[in-house]
């Protein structure tokens, strides 16, 4: 089969490589629509990842089944599926303690165009098929399906490990599409303020309409003093990062009431 793949850091390419076998729990799957992610960029072209050779990139995909193992119980070939970028061995001590995108490791979860080929190809390989794919349900639109595979459910998962709940004042610094999802999940989850962090016109409309309440922008000032003042000097009960480098952590730690609890994505 033919894939495009990071050939090494800083080039791509097409490569040619055989069909992974299909074992008793798993899925071979064509794609019917793929999606790049800025995390494709960020490994081929900063090596963020590390070294990779001729490693079929992607991880994001709406596909067909072509190929099920023989325990595999709740799909077949022709399913239209969601896959996905996340699919972890549900088996693992990591995934049993409740952190499975870090089964078998740090980011072990985290398998295609990581250390496993990934979805830009004419055929791609999914374990434990049963737990890492869901059905697309009919009248969605594929293309469209594909922001379920990784942008949605990380920025809900930032909610999550947030543990946001009702009434409180939440911080969600970088309202790229993951931050806007974080935005939305914490209105659906019930917090009462919601501060962004951005600058994008586009992106602070999205903010407002999905439930933003204050815009803060990086350009103003330290992101901290800004919440503060915006707080009487209070600070937020949860933070949710999605954005920013190193030196954001410092900023979120300064934000956050005392037990109050910071999310990274």
């Amino acid at each position: 089969m033919r894939g495009f793949a990071m050939k090494k850091i800083g080039v791509t390419g097409w490569v040619e490589k055989d069909v992974q076998k299909c074992g008793p729990l798993d899925a071979i799957c064509r794609p019917l629509a793929v999606a790049p992610c800025t995390s494709d960029i960020h490994t081929v072209y900063e090596g963020a990842v590390g070294e990779r050779t001729d490693m079929i990139l992607g991880h994001e995909a709406v596909g067909e089944i072509v190929e099920v193992g023989s325990l595999v119980k709740d799909f077949k070939p022709g399913d239209k599926v969601i896959v996905p970028a996340i699919t972890p061995d549900w088996g693992s001590l990591e995934a049993q303690r409740g952190f499975a995108m870090h089964s078998g490791g740090t980011l072990g979860g985290w398998k295609f165009s990581n250390f496993k080929d990934g979805v830009f190809a004419e055929l791609f390989h999914v374990n434990e098929a049963d737990a890492n794919l869901a059905l697309l349900p009919k009248g969605i639109d594929p293309a469209e399906a594909t922001m379920a595979c990784d942008m949605i459910p990380t920025g809900f998962h930032g909610v999550e490990l947030a543990e946001v709940t009702y009434g409180e004042d939440v911080l969600v610094i970088g309202i790229g599409p993951v931050g806007l999802m974080s935005v939305k999940g914490a209105a659906l989850r019930g917090a009462g303020r919601i501060l962004a962090v951005g600058t994008r016109p586009n992106c602070v409309a999205l903010a407002k309409e999905y439930g933003a309440t204050d815009i803060i922008s990086y350009r103003d000032g330290a992101i901290d003093e800004q919440v503060m003042e915006l707080t009487n000097n209070k600070g937020v009960d949860k933070v949710i990062i999605a954005g920013g480098d190193v030196d954001t952590f410092e900023e979120a730690i300064k934000s956050v009431k005392p037990a109050g609890i910071i999310s990274n994505v």
